[in-house]
């Protein structure tokens, strides 16, 4: 929760800067808004005066035309302020959507681009709250307060202008309670600001016991946790409870606080005004202005000390945004990639070294090859190195030493995009979206036909089920696939991959959690497809993997043996141990 604990400035002009280039595009709704903003803080503001005019001028004189004239403008000035606060309204939001929505388009299109090592440092929820939450405080600021602050300025301007106009002792008089106000404000905005911290902590807090209880139901209700999850949420859900009372209780203070100072305000202008309106130095029509004016002239200011914590939550955020896009990613092209035309498929790992952090090395010096059209099987114990030579194949992650061939060519000096459009990787967590079958299976692509997808999920054994599913290829299948088993939704990731006809095919782990039945159907589809494709899999269980043109046998990040099946068993050194074992088999 680190994140979530920077408060920020109040206002950073550095950040204030970057979020300016978000507005450019859309500062034609500021060139409207701010016109009617204007004239919107005249027309709610002008009431007071004309009220003034009609008691001095027209009232005490019973002219009842004039009185009639004033209604009017009155009645004018109403409908003008409809209007332009109608404009200022829509326009305000709609630069604070459009600008959201580029924002949120830029910092996905970002976060698609980063390297599985910032996914690694940094859990979903995270980069979800920055892009919806942390979006959603800027929205506030473009929407309600960066340009609505103006009109609170600009109302106050008017104010303090129109009683100076009408009476500058009088006005003196009222601004004496100003410094209370001030103060006042001042302390609330320092207390809420804590009580606000505390309101966001407590919500990240319960939000991420809330889903990881929801995710993990089945573990829950499987180690009867429910009494103890549900006392721990008693527990998160008091907290929060209690920041929100801290909140409520600031605000409870603060409100009749500002109240109380503008009727010592009212009350000072009915003493001083009504003693010198009986004296005649101040007309009774002055005094109800000046009344009118003090109790509105407290409104822009209170909303002044709310834009500040809106300002305030929106600088933490645009902080936190700013950060995700000023992470760059790991994994680029060179400044000239090579996009070959024709990709074979060969592929040389030459003495690479490979950490996550630091020198904790996970590979030490590996080298192998594997011809085009070859399959390589790699095998080992858990945390051998297995499936980090699968991600930088992939070039999820680039070597600290050695090289990485493909095609003869470097893996850092070919396109990326180019690289990964020939690989397709099976995984053993299958990850499957809430869309039909049949997008899941061609991912977007609307080159595949849906004649393609049939033909591949018949060669994958897929065709069956889905064909027995309620409407077939076109069934919408729920979050991560719950309508499916496990190896139903590992057969559709098989049919997956083959959709796109690759030129290195990559099974990790790909059979594990399939019966041994459906296992043996596809084990024919496997090997047909493996001819003419270079392929590599990673498996532990050894009768999947026997026919491999070559297996690898990896130990603590480094490579032990390498020959097929037979060699190894001759050898009678580690992979024969493990096929030993496995097959409860007496190690001679």
């Amino acid at each position: 929760m680190q994140d979530e604990e920077v408060l920020g400035k109040a206002y950073d002009s550095k950040l204030m800067k970057r979020l300016i280039e978000f507005i450019k595009p859309h500062k034609k709704y500021i060139y409207i808004a701010l016109p009617l903003l204007c004239l919107t803080s005249v027309g709610e503001n002008i009431g007071p005066f004309l009220t003034k005019e009609a008691i001095d001028n027209y009232i005490a004189n019973g002219d009842l035309g004039g009185l009639a004239w004033i209604a009017g403008l009155f009645l004018i000035a109403v409908s003008v302020t409809f209007v332009s606060r109608f404009g200022q309204t829509y326009f305000t939001n709609l630069m604070g959507q459009k600008i959201m929505y580029d924002l949120r388009v830029k910092l996905f299109k970002h976060v698609q681009n980063l390297s599985l090592k910032y996914f690694d440092k940094n859990p979903v929820g995270r980069v979800m709250t920055r892009l919806t939450s942390d979006v959603e405080a800027l929205n506030e600021l473009f929407s309600s307060g960066l340009v609505t602050v103006f009109g609170d300025v600009f109302s106050i301007a008017i104010i303090t202008g129109m009683l100076f106009y009408l009476d500058w002792k009088l006005a003196l008089i009222t601004f004496t309670v100003f410094p209370i106000l001030f103060y006042v404000t001042f302390l609330f905005k320092k207390r809420v600001r804590f009580a606000f911290r505390e309101v966001k902590l407590r919500t990240a807090v319960i939000n991420s016991q809330l889903q990881e209880n929801i995710s993990g139901m089945n573990v829950v209700q499987l180690f009867n946790r429910e009494e103890r999850n549900y006392e721990n949420f008693v527990k998160e859900n008091n907290e929060l409870l209690d920041s929100h009372v801290k909140t409520i209780f600031n605000f409870a203070i603060f409100f009749p606080g500002v109240e109380f100072i503008n009727s010592i305000a009212i009350s000072m202008i009915i003493w001083f005004g009504g003693v010198r309106n009986l004296e005649s130095t101040l007309t009774f029509g002055t005094l109800v202005a000046f009344i009118q004016y003090t109790q509105v002239i407290f409104r822009p200011i209170r909303d002044l000390s709310e834009k500040y914590n809106i300002l305030q939550g929106a600088m933490a955020s645009s902080e936190r945004i700013f950060t995700v896009f000023d992470t760059e990613p790991k994994i680029i092209n060179s400044p000239n990639p090579i996009i070959k035309e024709n990709f074979q498929g060969e592929i040389e790992f030459k003495n690479v070294w490979f950490a996550y952090e630091g020198e904790d090395w996970v590979l030490k010096d590996v080298s192998f090859k594997v011809e085009a059209g070859e399959s390589l099987a790699l095998v080992g114990a858990t945390g051998s190195g297995k499936s980090t030579i699968i991600s930088l194949l992939c070039r999820f992650y680039d070597i600290q030493k050695g090289e990485i061939f493909v095609d003869g060519v470097s893996l850092k000096d070919l396109d990326v995009l180019e690289l990964r459009k020939n690989i397709s990787l099976v995984l053993q967590d299958v990850f499957l979206f809430s869309e039909s079958v049949l997008n899941n299976i061609r991912l977007g692509n609307s080159e595949i036909s849906e004649a393609q997808i049939v033909e591949v999920a018949k060669k994958a054994n897929a065709h069956d089920f889905i064909s027995k599913l309620s409407d077939g290829y076109k069934t919408q299948l729920r979050e991560r696939g719950s309508l499916l088993s496990t190896g139903q939704k590992q057969l559709i990731s098989f049919a997956r991959a083959l959709a796109f006809d690759p030129k290195i095919l990559v099974l990790d782990e790909a059979t594990s959690n399939i019966d041994t039945e459906t296992e043996s159907l596809i084990q024919d589809a496997v090997h047909e497809l493996m001819q003419n494709r270079t392929s590599i899999i990673v498996a532990h269980r050894l009768s999947t993997i026997q026919e491999a043109d070559k297996i690898l046998v990896l130990h603590k990040g480094k490579v032990r043996e390498i020959g097929n099946h037979q060699e190894l068993l001759a050898n009678k050194n580690i992979y024969y141990k493990l096929y030993r074992l496995q097959y409860n088999l007496k190690v001679e």
